[in-house]
């Protein structure tokens, strides 16, 4: 005598639970290069990230220039010119002026190939009406890096940070949240988790690489609240 089941209904089948958006992956392995490493946002994001756990190499068109502000900076920060941080590193974060963005992105295409590209510059430009958005062809720095770098993964993160802050060895705790844009899940969240080990820091998703244009220039509003206020100011995004 030989028993039959009826098949399984597919539709009823238990859902698998939505990830939570919170739980982000351990990067604490991963060496964060800096490309622009020895201006004001570059060290800062460095100081930072290195403080934090994290191993961090800092870049500059001269390797003695680089060298010699990673000695500045300490907790085990190390010093190379552009092309040898970028080989070296798992991620790597530009920070160079938006004049030489594109020129330094095309002479380092094959170092990053292959490696997680985090564009944090602001395309902006500035009269006697103060700060202003530039509009890239592309459309945002974020996404001239993407089209200059075909073969890396392009996310786009850091764009609201204060310099001052960042570099200030007294303060202890960045308290802003930091708009993470990017392609895939994956990389976001890794920027997420980065910008996380900050302390004061949170990394938001905040869409795709098209909208990063909005986010680059909201810097031009940051710096006519801080002209006037006289602050730092940073963003925090409510009810998340």
């Amino acid at each position: 005598m030989t028993s039959s089941s009826a098949p399984q209904d597919p539709a009823a089948a238990p859902k698998a639970a939505p990830k939570d958006p919170w739980d982000l992956p351990d990067v604490s392995g991963l060496v964060v290069g800096v490309l622009g490493g020895t201006g004001d946002q570059g060290r800062g994001l460095a100081y930072r990230l290195a403080k934090a756990g994290q191993q961090v190499i800092i870049g500059s068109r001269s390797a003695d220039r680089a060298e010699d502000v990673a000695a500045e900076i300490g907790h085990g920060v190390e010093g190379a010119d552009n092309a040898e941080t970028a080989r070296r590193s798992d991620v790597v974060i530009v920070a160079v002026p938006w004049e030489g963005h594109a020129k330094t992105l095309e002479s380092l295409r094959e170092e990053l190939t292959g490696k997680l590209v985090v564009d944090c510059v602001n395309p902006l430009g500035f009269d006697k009406k103060g700060a202003y958005a530039l509009k890239p062809e592309e459309g945002s720095a974020a996404e001239q890096a993407a089209a200059l770098l075909p073969g890396s993964r392009v996310a786009a993160a850091f764009h609201h940070l204060s310099a001052v802050l960042l570099k200030d060895t007294s303060v202890e705790e960045i308290d802003t949240d930091v708009m993470v844009l990017g392609e895939e899940r994956a990389d976001v969240e890794i920027v997420q988790a980065l910008a996380g080990r900050i302390a004061g820091m949170r990394g938001v998703f905040a869409g795709r690489l098209r909208n990063a244009h909005q986010v680059e220039s909201l810097v031009a509003n940051l710096i006519s609240v801080n002209r006037r206020y006289k602050a730092h100011a940073g963003l925090r995004v409510t009810d998340i």
